[in-house]
This record gives C-alpha cells, sequence and structure tokens, in this order.
C-alpha cells in the first residue's frame, strides 16, 4: 500500500502551462503518474500536448474535477498568486494538495491553512516549499526523481528535498512504500506526526525514515508522538549538526535560538524515544538496512 497517493490518483496541475508547471508535468507523466489536465484561467479550452499525451486546460479547479475527477491537485505557481491557487483548491474540496512553491509569504500560507481548517480541513495540504510526494511504481505528485527507487516496505518523511532524493537512492535496494517532502516552511500542511501516523495504520509500511533539520520544534514533538503512538522502528536523521548556532541557515524554518532547535537537542530528543539517529544520511541508511534485517 502507500499512503495519501496511489495507483488511482488522477492529478491536475494548476500552472501546467508554466515553464516549470510543464516540465515537471513531462515527467511525472514519463513516471507513470495519471495526468488529466491542467488549470490556467487564461487558456481555459485549450489543449496542451505532452510527449503524446493531450492534456485539457480547465479555468478552475472545480471544472477540472468535475470534467476529470481529479482529486490531486500539484501547484506549480508563483509566490505572488499561490495563496488564491491554494484557495481555489480548497474551495473545490479537492482531497491532495501538493503546494511545490517555494517563497510563499508566511502570512500567506498562514491564511490558507487557517482557511482550510475553517472550511472543514476537506483538503490535504503538503508544502509549500516542497519536493511533493512519491509512491514508487504507482504515483508522483511533484518534483522528486521518479527512478531513484522502486516500491517497498520503508516509509521516507522529510523536511528536505535533496535528502529526500539521497536517502530514497540510498534504500533503493529495499524500496519505498511512501516519500514525503513535507517542505522546511514555518507553516507546512503536513507535518513529520501526520506522515509517521499515517504510515503506523498502513500494512505494508514496515519501517520509517524521518528526516529534520534544525530550527522549530516539530522533530522534538514527532519524537514524542513515536514514543507514544509508533509501534514500527523508527530511524532519523538531522540535518544542520554544522550549523553556526543564531543563524538562519537554508530553509525559512531553520532558525537556532540557545539550545531549543539545535541538531543536538533534536537527537537527544529522538533517541530518549528510542529512535535511532544517523550521524549522516548514508549513516541513517545503514542503520534502516541493520532493522530491515532484523524485522
Amino acid at each position: 500500500m502507500s499512503i495519501f497517493l496511489d495507483e488511482n490518483s488522477k492529478i491536475i496541475v494548476q500552472g501546467m502551462t508554466g515553464s516549470e508547471g510543464m516540465k515537471h508535468t513531462r515527467r511525472m507523466l514519463a513516471g507513470g503518474s495519471n495526468i488529466v489536465g491542467g488549470v490556467n484561467p487564461r487558456k481555459a479550452g485549450e489543449t496542451v500536448e505532452v510527449d503524446g499525451k493531450s492534456l485539457p486546460v480547465f479555468g478552475s479547479v472545480a471544472e477540472a474535477m468535475g470534467a476529470t475527477g481529479a482529486n490531486v491537485s500539484v501547484i506549480f505557481v508563483p509566490p505572488a498568486f499561490a495563496k488564491a491557487a491554494v484557495i481555489e483548491a480548497i474551495d473545490a474540496q479537492i482531497e491532495l494538495a501538493v503546494v511545490i512553491t517555494e517563497g510563499i509569504p508566511v502570512h500567506d500560507s498562514a491564511n490558507f491553512w487557517a482557511y482550510n481548517l475553517q472550511q472543514g480541513a476537506k483538503t490535504r495540504i503538503i508544502g509549500p516549499n516542497c519536493p511533493g510526494i512519491i509512491s514508487p511504481g504507482k504515483s508522483n505528485a511533484g518534483i522528486t526523481p521518479s527512478d531513484i527507487s522502486g516500491a517497498g516496505p520503508i516509509g521516507l518523511v522529510s523536511k528536505s528535498g535533496t535528502l529526500t532524493y539521497q536517502m530514497m537512492y540510498e534504500l533503493r535496494e529495499i524500496g519505498i512504500s511512501t516519500a514525503i517532502g513535507i517542505g522546511g516552511d514555518p507553516i507546512i500542511g503536513t507535518t513529520h506526526i501526520d506522515a509517521l501516523a499515517a504510515f503506523e495504520a498502513d500494512p505494508e509500511t514496515k519501517a520509517i525514515v524521518l528526516i529534520g533539520e534544525i530550527g522549530g520544534d516539530s522533530e522534538e514533538k514527532a519524537a514524542a508522538y513515536i514514543k507514544a503512538n509508533v509501534t514500527k522502528p523508527v530511524v532519523a536523521y538531522v540535518a544542520g549538526f554544522t550549523a553556526p548556532e543564531g543563524k538562519t541557515m537554508g530553509h525559512a524554518g531553520a532558525i537556532v535560538s540557545g539550545s531549543a532547535g539545535t541538531a543536538q537537542a533534536k537527537k537527544e530528543a529522538f533517541e530518549a524515544c528510542g529512535v535511532k539517529v544517523g550521524k549522516t544520511p548514508s549513516e541513517t541508511a545503514a542503520l534502516m538496512r541493520e532493522v530491515i534485517a532484523n524485522l
């Protein structure tokens, strides 16, 4: 099985006709995703040919859903227009909205996340500023390369896009059930805990890799959740051991203040809950291979 995304997912792309949207639509199609159309109000009614497949362009998410039965939207919309695009997806009550866009103002993310809650949280949001979600061999909604790893028993949830790719590659001989890049912004739709809960409930996910990074307290919260609720083995990696304290590094969420948010504090929180933490991505993958060998 997989979580949030499977072979039955029908995907539309908001911003498909833009350069990034078109590039990754092509890549998702090549990886086996069922892309059923795009959304661009200015090009509604047009048809776009993508590697031999004709994809209709709709004026709205609701129109696209009505015509195609789409249940997933991948959003490649510039930061200034991203809030409106996400709210449109929420209003249409699409099941899953994957927000790839980087650089969305935090106020905008807070706004559309609060709006989603007000509307009953019928839409699961992944991102923003994330690589999306992939269930290898089934579907890919986002920018993760489809050929890094095949299907297998390991669930992966990561704040970092590039570390998602690296961990998938390191564990390719075992395989991934679903890999979710949740994004590193201060406000995100799907958290480590959301993914952990879904992996715990998925009978074919046998073990979980969690990748965090310095800043915030989501990893500490995840550690407490694992201790209380997760029965499957979890290994973790925390990026940022060499980052200078008090300096923002990379993702907007990576702000260290005192001991809170440091890599060492997160490592200690995980280890206190029985989660082994690798010093490097490769060591973390080796820990997971040991876990799988002993299952």
